[in-house]
């Protein structure tokens, strides 16, 4: 399918990607559209020569309240990212459905929320999630591998630091309330210096495919419905 289709190349069983990022600091040496560019390299390697996606534009402006303070974080909150995604699946009524392809985990309560009301309206929406067992939770070793592979030259290599290291069960409750500034000053929970491109290749190449199985299966589901 082309990048960029006109309507009538659009297929009949047609399911839509839609990437979901974020704009939101991302300790001093990744870019501030970190998740967005994690979430759409994704989907493009993920549905390389599936013929009935169509990736649209991703959702770059999300719910990143707990990056309050930090300067270049921008945030729409909760309740208007719940519209936006209600209002984005019940636009794509000409498609099979739509699937969710996150990057950034501060969306969960918006998502949930706007996946219950579409399931309600018998509506079909999916979300997908990396999964990468012993991950750091933000700007460490993990997002700062994967954008080692993913867009080395917009890695600050001479600003890799150390975070906040502590078990997400210690720092939950500051974390929630506070906001991450309360826990690390930098912005980074993890360790950013032990990430390598090497590590970043293997789980793109993981997650890709493991997104792409759950393309195949979801559209496949809505298809025979």
């Amino acid at each position: 399918m082309p990048s960029s289709p006109t309507w009538p190349e659009i297929p009949r069983n047609a399911c839509v990607i839609i990437p979901v990022g974020s704009y939101e600091q991302h300790g001093p040496h990744l870019p501030l559209d970190t998740d967005t560019q994690i979430a759409s390299h994704l989907c493009t390697i993920a549905a390389q020569d599936i013929d009935y996606v169509v990736i649209a534009p991703p959702i770059s402006i999300t719910a990143s309240g707990e990056h309050a303070g930090f300067p270049g974080t921008i945030s729409i909150g909760t309740e208007a990212l719940v519209t936006v995604i209600v209002e984005l699946v019940r636009s794509c009524d000409w498609a099979s459905g739509v699937i969710l392809v996150h990057g950034h985990g501060g969306n969960v309560e918006a998502v949930k929320r706007a996946t219950a009301l579409l399931h309600s309206e018998q509506r079909n929406i999916a979300n997908w999630w990396p999964n990468v067992q012993g991950a750091d939770a933000h700007a460490g070793h993990t997002e700062t591998s994967l954008m080692m592979a993913i867009n080395p030259r917009l890695v600050r290599m001479d600003k890799l630091d150390i975070g906040n290291v502590q078990p997400m069960s210690e720092i939950q409750h500051d974390l929630q309330t506070r906001g991450v500034q309360a826990v690390s000053p930098n912005g980074i929970l993890g360790n950013a210096r032990t990430a390598t491109a090497k590590h970043g290749e293997r789980l793109v190449a993981m997650l890709a495919e493991n997104l792409r199985a759950f393309i195949h299966a979801t559209c496949q589901q809505w298809n025979k419905a």
